[in-house]
């Protein structure tokens, strides 16, 4: 890093708390030195409290840009100056982009999420999807998913605090898309495995399968699969989820999260560079793979 930084330098941050643990300093610093980026990427330990004095530190130190992490990815937006369709819809931004002062918000999980599957020769364009999840990764995979024309997908959750969220982003795929969204709560068990059946994938986007939920999944058994389903979890932990072992005994094609982290890595780092990630040099240092 010592030897590439000058001052012609720009700096890329990652705002959110607690935030040190995370790998995407050396996922961006590593991209950028492979393709000749003149950027840095740090990790700042930003809370929802400083997040407005943070994006003023973006303009004001003519910052490239920033990632948002939680708690602030449903904050920020109010202090940008336009936001992606897809934050707007999702009222959600992981990305800033510093454009001489003009700060754009977007949110690049959906758009990860989506690149991992075409990545994976898995197309659901015009299909069905049923998934798992109304958090803030799930409600951008839902939103994504729905602009980039999937045909229609059923929603399941616990009827905990998230629920609202997934009837509003039902509400919001039905008014402002062509997909169809309908909305269960996941103790219907005969509605998931109706659901499930006529999908082409099927979709975890819950913690279900980390830590401390490593036993959890959100499909009972495993006659809830065929052996045409996709079955995908967002959880990326290093382990085969309860729920993937389930579906790979029926014979089911299965993918892990680790495509979708770094593909949602790849579209900021496009964003910011206006280059491409070394996608193929990334799955190599990072060790990703698809499926466990």
């Amino acid at each position: 890093m010592a030897e590439r930084i000058t001052g012609h330098t720009e700096l890329i941050g990652l705002m959110a708390y607690p935030i040190r643990h995370s790998s995407s300093p050396a996922m961006q610093n590593e991209a950028f030195a492979a393709v000749g980026a003149d950027y840095a990427y740090l990790a700042f330990e930003v809370g929802a409290d400083e997040i407005e004095d943070a994006v003023k530190a973006i303009r004001t130190l003519k910052m490239r840009g920033s990632n948002v992490s939680m708690p602030n990815k449903t904050l920020v937006g109010q202090y940008l100056d336009e936001l992606s369709p897809a934050a707007e819809l999702c009222g959600a931004v992981n990305t800033i982009v510093n454009d001489n002062g003009y700060l754009k918000g977007y949110i690049t999980d959906g758009i990860g999420f989506m690149a991992a599957l075409k990545d994976n020769n898995i197309d659901p364009i015009g299909k069905k999807m049923t998934i798992v999840g109304a958090g803030g990764a799930a409600t951008a995979i839902e939103i994504q998913a729905a602009l980039d024309g999937v045909a229609e997908i059923s929603i399941f959750n616990i009827k905990d605090k998230f629920y609202v969220v997934g009837e509003e982003t039902v509400q919001k795929i039905n008014e402002r898309t062509n997909c169809k969204a309908q909305m269960f709560d996941l103790a219907d068990t005969e509605a998931l495995r109706r659901e499930m059946a006529d999908s082409y994938l099927f979709v975890n986007a819950t913690g279900a399968g980390m830590k401390p939920l490593e036993d959890v999944s959100v499909v009972p058994d495993k006659s809830f699969f065929r052996p045409e389903l996709i079955v995908v979890d967002v959880p990326y932990g290093t382990l085969l989820t309860k729920m993937r072992k389930m579906a790979k005994e029926v014979g089911c094609k299965t993918m892990n999260g680790l495509g979708m982290m770094l593909f949602q890595g790849a579209a900021g780092f496009e964003l910011w560079t206006g280059k491409e990630m070394p996608i193929d040099h990334m799955k190599e240092v990072l060790g990703i793979s698809y499926d466990d």
